[in-house]
């Protein structure tokens, strides 16, 4: 604007009518471009004593996290610096500990590309990393004495604030919940050494939203988890999970807490609306609820707001709950729900991940008993504070919302999605019928645990 008005006002330094009308829009662009070059996109971090790399930012042991500072230890994590006076000044130094802890970043809503350095030069380590409230983002890996490896994952960060002044209605458990706060929290667990850790706003990532209730949504606390926070670690830089699902939603409470016009509001053109819903639809009992009424329409307004904004929409069929009937074999609690979504998306001509039918199949396979281990079934005093045996059948662990999380993959290969792409190369093979034996899920637990049922069963 500067370049092509200054001229004008050059050869009519008399006209004041035009200086007047033209001289905020200078101030107006001089203040977008000087906000413009003040917002911070890429932040870069070197961990330990020794001599700090150009362009990084040190961080020493005892750098907490504040919100003046903006980056830093969270949440009275402790680790260990160790410098080896190596030629590297970037891997030479760092922080280990074999205990789970938190870094954070003070950082505005969008996609990130995280790449963190991970390796001690004279121990072998292991290291699994969550991301916000316990996303699985990098799972158990290994360094060797001396080997450093660099990983790259994406971590979207949301806010509830919407364009025109709204802003998503929370539930009172989620107003603590690091996925809504104002900034990105990384967990390392198992023995982790970190070396070093860049953080960039990337704005050319396809977004996968989630849609959906307490199967989906990311769980602050163990034993809890759902399929939604584990699919991450199966995706490569290019596709970011946009996880805006919350316990014990319906089709209509997600529109009422206007959930979908948060999603609309950030979704581009080619990204992915994942929808699945009707555990807690099928409790509504009004004249106009039900499979084929208020849950079909619904669920069609989903796909045609997507659709308006350039996105594609995939249906999801419920999670089948652990219902076993006399003969030993799962049953279908949830009523014509699955057969509605079904119907939806045929006559909707969109993509449909049949995931009622895959966990029938895989707690089929895994037998009534053993079924359990994919379940918040514990025995009391397997956590602080609860002094009674959790025997939830609708609600997944960690082992149960991993397997799940493959058969959501298993299905975006199938409907042939173009997400599919960029799955992680390590991909590993997966059948329902063939569950993975639980002893081989190495999940190391977060520091935090609640006995509290989430909302909806």
């Amino acid at each position: 604007m500067d370049k092509t008005i200054a001229p004008d006002l050059a050869a009519n330094p008399n006209d004041m009518s035009i200086q007047k009308f033209i001289k905020p829009f200078i101030f107006f662009g001089l203040i977008v471009n000087l906000s413009q070059a003040q917002e911070k996109n890429s932040y870069n971090f070197d961990f330990g004593s020794g001599k700090v790399v150009k362009g990084y930012t040190q961080v020493l042991p005892d750098d907490a996290y504040s919100k003046e500072k903006g980056f830093g230890f969270d949440f009275d994590s402790k680790v260990e610096g160790i410098n080896y006076d190596g030629k590297n000044r970037l891997t030479s130094d760092l922080v280990k500990s074999n205990k789970p802890f938190y870094f954070s970043v003070s950082v505005p809503e969008g996609n990130y590309k995280i790449k963190v350095t991970l390796g001690d030069p004279k121990v072998a380590m292991l290291s699994t990393v969550k991301a916000e409230s316990r996303r699985l983002m990098l799972e158990n890996v290994k360094t060797r004495a001396g080997q450093s490896i660099t990983k790259t994952f994406i971590v979207n960060i949301k806010d509830k604030h919407i364009a025109g002044g709204q802003v998503v209605s929370l539930k009172p458990r989620e107003l603590n919940k690091l996925d809504w706060d104002d900034k990105l929290t990384l967990e390392f667990d198992h023995q982790t050494a970190l070396q070093a850790l860049e953080i960039t706003k990337v704005e050319d990532q396809i977004t996968v939203f989630l849609a959906g209730n307490s199967t989906v949504v990311n769980q602050d606390d163990e034993p809890w988890a759902s399929w939604g926070q584990m699919i991450p670690r199966f995706f490569k830089p290019g596709v970011a999970i946009a996880n805006h699902a919350e316990s014990g939603l319906t089709l209509g409470t997600f529109l009422g807490s206007k959930r979908l016009a948060k999603i609309l509001s950030v979704m581009k053109p080619g990204d992915y609306l994942f929808i699945e819903f009707g555990h807690n639809d099928q409790k509504d009992k009004g004249p106009n609820d039900g499979a084929y009424k208020s849950y079909t329409e619904r669920l069609k307004t989903f796909i045609s707001e997507v659709k308006k904004k350039g996105g594609i929409p995939v249906v999801v069929t419920s999670t089948s709950r652990r219902s076993f009937g006399a003969d030993g074999k799962i049953v279908n609690s949830l009523g014509d729900f699955p057969d509605a979504a079904r119907k939806v998306a045929a006559e909707e001509k969109v993509a449909l991940i049949d995931l009622n039918a895959m966990t029938s199949v895989l707690f089929n396979a895994l037998g009534e008993e053993p079924s359990k281990k994919a379940f918040v079934h514990y025995p009391a005093n397997s956590y602080p504070g609860q002094d009674k045996a959790l025997a939830d059948n609708t609600h997944f662990n960690p082992y149960g919302a991993y397997e799940i999380a493959k058969c959501m993959i298993l299905g975006i290969k199938e409907q042939q999605l173009g997400i599919a792409k960029y799955l992680v190369n390590d991909l590993p093979k997966f059948d329902p019928a063939k569950p993975d034996d639980p002893a081989n899920l190495h999940w190391p637990e977060s520091p935090k645990s609640s006995v509290l049922k989430p909302d909806g069963n």
